[in-house]
């Protein structure tokens, strides 16, 4: 197995970098924000997950080995590939993940692109004694998003499966938010933006 991948930043994609490891470029799928903290140029360590099919071999990639454990410990439940549990991370954190389980929150569930009323009771279900207790503490910051965080958060949610035409909505509803932010001398993140276009989306369907 791959544990992490560690070298410079050859590219970046909505969804996926590209880290040089010894000559050979290894492209891994990551969230938005993991990707936020990246930058072409620049050494980047990766913890990592290696997905096997019959057809492919996928690499994803994390900010740190908290998100990796839990991007597996979500698919041992029936039903979560790892699309879903990435998309999972994209929108909550670990330790947000694991208060959800532990509190019973399925609204906090049914925030993720993909997974509706029953599907979250189910997943209470089955993992809510499998991710551990949360730490107590509030969900870390996400790292800074470059200055184009309107196409990084476009390209998130077109990624977890919006229209493009949806995700053009959701950008505009939360500018003011993101303009407030850099008003006050801050960078927006997309990891907080992501989310809060998410609850509009969610309240629009």
């Amino acid at each position: 197995m791959i544990a992490f991948v560690s070298g410079p930043v050859a590219a970046l994609a909505p969804d996926a970098a590209v880290v040089e490891v010894g000559g050979i470029g290894m492209a891994v799928q990551c969230s938005p924000g993991t990707l936020s903290g990246l930058r072409v140029g620049q050494q980047a360590r990766l913890a990592t997950s290696l997905v096997v099919r019959e057809d492919s071999l996928t690499l994803y990639g994390f900010a740190d080995d908290d998100e990796r454990q839990t991007f597996e410990l979500l698919q041992t439940a029936s039903g979560v590939g790892p699309r879903l549990a990435q998309a999972m991370l994209a929108v909550h954190s670990p330790d947000a993940l694991r208060r959800a389980f532990a509190a019973g929150d399925e609204k906090a569930l049914t925030a993720v692109p993909g997974i509706g009323k029953k599907g979250a009771q189910k997943l209470l279900l089955e993992l809510k004694d499998r991710l551990g207790k949360p730490a107590g503490s509030a969900a870390p910051a996400a790292a800074p998003a470059a200055a184009g965080w309107q196409d990084q958060l476009h390209a998130a949610l077109v990624g977890l499966g919006y229209a493009p035409r949806e995700a053009d909505e959701a950008v505009t509803t939360v500018a003011p938010q993101a303009e407030a932010v850099a008003a006050d001398g801050g960078t927006p993140q997309v990891g907080q933006l992501l989310r809060a276009a998410l609850q509009t989306l969610n309240r629009a369907r």
